[in-house]
């Protein structure tokens, strides 16, 4: 089910004022993302892009068509592994953080 408008409006005031509420964003991005919920991760990615600093100035820091990226990212988009990994990358150093993978078992407490 797709979010309104309202819903987005208010996750991306959020991230404007909210430091942790952006990291937590970014961080969920990646855990979707590497549990291969592909379409909330895009999502997440996108809501953050726009509330922090919008697909222009990602396209000229990392050297990528802003429309290009807004593609890849959308719903049907199918970006590459080497592009999430380029924006992520830029967004943790962006936001100050170092996400980090830890293995969890399969039906461990």
């Amino acid at each position: 089910m797709p979010l309104t408008r309202n819903f987005k409006d208010t996750v991306q005031a959020r991230a404007r004022r909210d430091a942790e509420f952006r990291k937590a964003l970014l961080a969920e991005a990646a855990e979707c993302l590497l549990a291969d919920e592909m379409e909330t991760g895009k999502s997440l990615l996108r809501d953050y892009i726009n509330a922090v600093e919008g697909f222009g100035q990602l396209g000229r820091s990392i050297k990528h068509d802003p429309k290009s990226l807004m593609r890849m990212l959308g719903p049907a988009g199918n970006p590459r592994a080497s592009n999430l990994l380029e924006i992520i990358a830029h967004l943790q150093e962006r936001e100050g953080v170092h996400l980090r993978v830890t293995a969890a078992m399969a039906g461990a407490d």
